[in-house]
């Protein structure tokens, strides 16, 4: 029987396969975990929305409501029936604000946000990873603010 941390190794293998783009049977078949269980994994832990965040980017998202909303508008003008414009105004207003979420840029709170998150996250893991020593975190932390100091100083974001 596998140790509770070679359980997790072998889950987050499964993890990076399936990122990666892998079959969930052919997880199985590496990993040697069954089916059932890289399916639970899959499920409940969110792995099919992770794989398409990471495989989709915001300028994608926009361009394609772009050109439902472009289809949607030719298939109003070309058509006979006179009703076919009703509730046009709503799903243009809809897909407007999407679009205007979507196609935000990022500030530098968001960016702080998202590195606070992942340190407190690494301080978490750091109980059960050898790995993650002191040293590491304050490496981390000094790349963080490097990267923070060159976005501002290059005006990359607000």
């Amino acid at each position: 029987m596998a140790t509770k941390k070679e359980r997790e190794e072998k889950k987050d293998y499964a993890r990076i396969l399936f990122m990666q783009g892998d079959s969930q049977k052919v997880i199985a078949e590496k990993t040697g975990i069954s089916a059932q269980t890289i399916t639970k994994w899959v499920n409940g832990e969110g792995w099919q929305e992770q794989r398409a965040a990471q495989n989709i980017t915001r300028p994608e998202l926009v361009n394609k409501l772009l050109r439902t909303i472009d289809k949607m508008l030719e298939s109003v003008n070309n058509s006979e029936d006179p009703t076919a414009i009703n509730g046009l105004g709503d799903k243009l207003a809809k897909f407007s604000a999407t679009i205007e979420k979507l196609d935000k840029h990022t500030s530098i709170v968001d960016v702080i946000e998202v590195f606070m998150a992942f340190s407190k996250w690494l301080q978490f893991q750091a109980q059960f990873d050898d790995e993650i020593t002191p040293e590491l975190l304050k490496t981390i932390n000094r790349y963080h603010n490097q990267y923070i100091d060159y976005l501002m100083q290059n005006k990359l974001i607000k």
